[in-house]
């Protein structure tokens, strides 16, 4: 999809430098994928604290369970 957009000139510069891309468009586009992936991960960052553990759980113990 073809897209014209009024970018930082300076900006793009930077990032193409910084990740070592080739192009501008290459550069967008990591641009865009970390963006995403930082605001999903912010997403999980609000749910500490919202969901129930059980505190008598023990991993460990689940862990060689598993292995047998």
């Amino acid at each position: 999809m073809a897209t014209n957009l009024a970018l930082d000139d300076g900006l793009i510069d930077e990032a193409r430098r910084v990740g070592q891309h080739k192009t501008k468009k290459a550069a967008v586009t990591a641009a865009l994928r970390e963006y995403i992936q930082r605001r999903r991960q912010l997403k999980i960052v609000e749910l500490f604290g919202t969901v129930d553990y059980d505190p008598d759980y023990d991993y460990k113990r689940d862990r060689r369970r598993r292995c047998q």
